[in-house]
């Protein structure tokens, strides 16, 4: 969960609890002026020196130091994490959660009900005799296959995976939110009927959704799974959880549009494929790409559709700073027919022959004109700087030569056309030195985490933090996961296996792990920031018990508290001198 999502989750319960009556039903209280007084619960004694206040709505013990809020109490008194908190006060006063948390019993739930979903499918196809595995076995799929892409059958009955999944003590609304029923007139029934079912699973090995291609005529021909809390689709690509290994070992990928694209290539041998789901390709499944490799082929149709596909694909992916070729298929409209006719050797060719970013995208804006005709000549060079201009400054230059030579036009004057408004680079955030500052109004990993984190990717060293702080460092949802799996991967080794941390992560904690890997730790400074971060975070700490003491002595009683006082006002006294220094 996001820090914002936790910190406005905590303002809301903390705005409808009553921290008197939520301490009350487990500590006697008594008024004692604007307070309540009662026996500590956190250590043994007989004098009570327990003091919550209404008005502040903190509760703070003068005996053992305890203080805080009424979520730091029930987390502390029932030995509960935030969320476990966080649930137990929302559940009681009626505050929803809905959407709070990643991981939740409920998206476990949703899960659950789509392994389930897969195995139903799966045994469908193998069973029995049916047209899903006919038209399977008509295509060329082998049986290993099959059986490695966990492909599955749904058959033409109208409520077959519906009785099953209830079977399983399943209700209905959560299988209408996965989109794998459909109601109508107050009846329930299947949405895959008569397809071959392809099940979709994420990096983690998890079955988030279904894609179901139609066997026969009809309409869609492929039907994927609704977008829900366990399927976004933008952030998922079909395939990877088995590919991933191979495109990592062949440091690139071919991308294509089909289930069968991905199916077929893999069955021929070209195992460093996987597909977009469908879907325009999206800046969030280039991140994922970014992961394994940054070298990647575009396989799409060789009709204009395709085409068009992947000029756009090409330009997220080149924003994305990844390395992209567009392969056409010559002989056959996808490269399911291709490969199936022409072999693994042939469709290996092509992938050499890929045809570069620049050289793709100035060839389609080429496309339609006559560059023996002078005036045509000059309207496509209007047309080339518009695509020179969305490049780097040095493939721009490479191609300015490439358009002078081919055109007759002088290399001056495409640079005095293209000139003056080129598009900037992104330029990677540098580490962050005596300022906490942000380009963002938020991010989910404060600055100074994000530095922590990227000293740990340079060296392995920096994971051992300090005893005083190691359980203070790390406040952030996403900050925390990342650290704790990378301590958890990380055996002594000096570098840190990148890939096998991604792999561990979800996409939110990815998505962060990308903008902390662009940062810039400048060389030869890292012992001196790390000091620098360390030292930030004592004063930190320091800061937040001066505001507790403050807190506590705000609450304390002149008479009872005499010697309590004294000590909390010299602790406040030595706490700012430290700040100062």
């Amino acid at each position: 969960m996001s820090t914002r999502n936790q910190i406005n989750i905590a303002d809301e319960i903390k705005s409808r609890c009553n921290i008197v009556d939520v301490i009350g039903r487990v500590v006697p209280l008594k008024k004692a002026g604007s307070n309540y007084k009662g026996v500590c619960p956190f250590h043994n004694e007989k004098t009570p020196s327990f003091v919550v206040s209404e008005t502040k709505q903190i509760f703070t013990c003068f005996g053992c130091g305890a203080t805080g809020d009424v979520l730091s109490f029930v987390t502390r008194y029932y030995n509960l994490d935030f969320r476990g908190a966080a649930e137990m006060l929302a559940k009681e006063y009626g505050i929803s959660l809905e959407g709070a948390f990643q991981g939740s019993k409920d998206k476990e739930e949703l899960l659950e009900i789509n392994r389930q979903a897969a195995r139903f499918f799966y045994r469908a196809l193998r069973e029995k005799a049916n047209p899903g595995y006919t038209y399977m076995k008509n295509r060329g799929i082998s049986e290993e296959t099959l059986n490695k892409f966990g492909i599955g059958y749904a058959d033409e009955q109208w409520d077959s995976l519906y009785k099953y999944l209830l079977s399983k003590g399943f209700k209905e609304d959560k299988l209408m939110e996965l989109g794998l029923i459909s109601k109508s007139k107050d009846k329930y029934f299947d949405k895959f009927r008569g397809r071959v079912i392809f099940p979709i699973l994420n990096t983690s090995g998890k079955v988030i959704g279904f894609g179901g291609r139609i066997i026969g005529d009809g309409e869609p021909k492929y039907l994927n799974s609704q977008e829900s809390s366990v399927f976004q689709k933008k952030y998922n690509l079909y395939g990877l959880n088995l590919t991933g290994k191979d495109v990592r070992n062949e440091d690139s990928i071919v991308l294509v549009e089909g289930y069968m694209d991905v199916v077929s290539l893999y069955q021929h041998g070209v195992r460093n494929v996987s597909a977009s789901l469908g879907t325009a390709l999206t800046e969030n499944q280039a991140k994922l790409i970014k992961r394994y490799t940054k070298n990647v082929l575009l396989s799409y149709d060789a009709d204009q559709a395709g085409q068009n596909a992947a000029l756009r694909g090409l330009d997220i992916l080149y924003n994305e700073g990844l390395r992209a070729k567009v392969l056409k298929v010559t002989d056959g409209k996808d490269p399911d027919e291709f490969i199936k006719k022409n072999g693994r050797l042939a469709f290996k060719e092509l992938m050499d022959n890929a045809v570069a970013y620049g050289d793709f995208k100035l060839g389609m804006a080429k496309a339609g004109y006559d560059l023996t005709d002078e005036q045509q000549r000059i309207e496509f060079l209007h047309d080339a700087i518009v695509v020179l201009k969305a490049m780097k400054p040095m493939e721009a230059d490479i191609y300015i030569k490439k358009l002078s030579e081919e055109t007759g036009i002088s290399e001056g004057a495409i640079r005095f056309e293209y000139s003056g408004n080129n598009s900037q680079e992104k330029r990677p955030t540098v580490a962050s030195e005596g300022t906490n500052e942000s380009s963002q109004e938020e991010r989910d990993i404060p600055l100074i985490e994000q530095d922590l984190i990227k000293l740990m990717l340079i060296d392995s060293s920096f994971i051992i933090l300090p005893d005083d702080i190691s359980d203070k460092t790390f406040r952030s949802y996403t900050g925390r996961n990342i650290y704790e799996k990378i301590r958890q991967i990380t055996e002594g080794d000096k570098r840190i296996d990148i890939n096998k941390l991604e792999d561990s992560l979800d996409e939110i904690s990815n998505e962060q792990l990308e903008i902390i890997k662009e940062k810039i730790i400048p060389h030869g400074r890292e012992n001196a920031i790390f000091e620098e971060c360390i030292a930030k975070i004592r004063k930190r700490e320091l800061k937040e018990r001066e505001a507790q003491i403050i807190m506590q002595l705000s609450m304390a009683d002149e008479e009872e508290n005499h010697d309590e006082i004294i000590r909390l006002t010299q602790q406040l006294m030595e706490i700012q001198k430290k700040i100062r220094e």
